[in-house]
């Protein structure tokens, strides 16, 4: 028993270990390129090379060893930074930065506001069957990209388009379903069957070691002294990882989260002994109503709690399944929300908003509730 506990770890380890050790190998390889520049030859590092041929066994040892360790030690300290330097790309910048943050993300609200009323042309047109060219079609595409990649409500968004993919992401189950994300995932996620838990994870490790290449990158330009050609080379990486990677698999993350919420919400009415909505406007209210009381409780007698063995019978007329024996509002009564955004981008919709917004952003695993820094949530 203890045998197999020790090689799992172990396997973990030397996974974990490779994970972060890997850029670290890559970029001490490019200082070590800069370094030979700069001495003019290869025979400079065959010189060295020869010198530590000559010392003794524990010598050469040791020198394998620091080796070692500063290429793991470098990866373990990069690799602990890919969080917060993720957060800094998201657009969640200290408070002194605050009219900055402000300013970026108006322009990019202004700017979908600008792109609604095309999007509103090329989606009416290739809805009309045969009446539409490939460019038309090719048009749609990618404002309908555009579009997906932005909050719903202009008080949502970033000051980068990183930013605006995520929150995009962690709003759209509000928007189709009631259900605020920030304060659901916990609940959510021991829901989740293994193999959409471990997409999830992996989405999300893809997530960091692109912030990761994004460090290594900047991070190469201290090598300038030795040769400048390292700046256009650091630089170069980190405008790749952040102008093209990081997007992608920002996006692919939120499809994961939202294929979550899509497939599994009702999980959640089941564990929590809610009744289970009977259409599309009734799930609405009935996710609104289920977050409220899951963020700050409730000690109203409706809706009433239904027991997941023993589910209500189907409704005398017309067949019409009635969870708790009411009807409609009574069911579930609107709740009082202090505001509706209207969406910037597409058909004009009525968002009911959550009235607490101060909230970190979404996580996969465990969400705490943050106060969150800037301006706009």
């Amino acid at each position: 028993m203890l045998t197999a506990f020790w090689q799992a770890v172990g396997g973990k380890l030397a996974d974990r270990l490779a994970v972060v050790s890997v850029p670290a190998l890559v970029f001490w390889l490019g200082g070590l390129a800069a370094w030979t520049v700069h001495r003019g030859s290869l025979p400079a590092v065959a010189s060295q090379l020869a010198w530590l041929d000559r010392q003794g066994t524990g010598v050469q040892v040791a020198a394998l060893l620091a080796a070692l360790l500063a290429l793991a030690g470098s990866g373990i300290a990069v690799g602990s930074l890919a969080a917060t330097v993720l957060r800094l790309l998201e657009g969640y910048w200290p408070r002194w930065a605050a009219p900055v943050r402000l300013r970026l993300a108006r322009r990019l609200a202004e700017r979908a506001a600008r792109e609604a009323p095309a999007w509103q042309k090329a989606h009416a047109r290739v809805q009309q069957p045969g009446d539409f060219t490939a460019e038309d079609l090719a048009v749609y595409a990618r404002l309908e990209r555009h579009r997906r990649r932005r909050p719903s409500a202009p008080a949502y968004f970033q000051p980068t388009p990183i930013g605006n993919i995520l929150r995009a992401a962690e709003r759209r189950p509000l928007d189709k379903y009631g259900l605020d994300p920030v304060i659901l995932w916990p609940r959510l996620w021991p829901l989740l069957p293994g193999s959409l838990r471990s997409d999830l994870l992996a989405a999300r490790a893809s997530l960091d070691r692109a912030a990761m290449a994004a460090t290594w990158g900047v991070l190469f330009c201290a090598f300038a002294p030795l040769t400048l050609w390292a700046i256009p080379a650091g630089l170069a990486v980190a405008v790749i990882a952040v102008t093209s990677v990081i997007p992608a698999r920002a996006q692919a993350f939120g499809d994961l989260m939202e294929a979550a919420y899509d497939q599994y919400r009702t999980a959640l009415y089941t564990q929590l002994r809610w009744p289970l909505p009977a259409n599309p406007q009734e799930e609405h209210e009935a996710g609104r109503q289920l977050t409220f009381y899951l963020w700050r409780g409730s000690d109203d007698p409706t809706p009433a709690f239904v027991s997941p063995a023993d589910p209500a019978p189907d409704s005398q007329a017309g067949g019409r399944r009635e969870p708790t024996g009411l009807s409609g509002e009574q069911r579930f009564p609107p709740a009082a929300w202090p505001w509706d955004q209207p969406s910037t981008s597409g058909p004009r919709v009525r968002l009911k908003v959550f009235p607490d917004p101060g909230m970190s952003r979404l996580r996969t695993g465990v969400v705490r509730p943050q106060p969150c820094s800037g301006g706009i949530v």
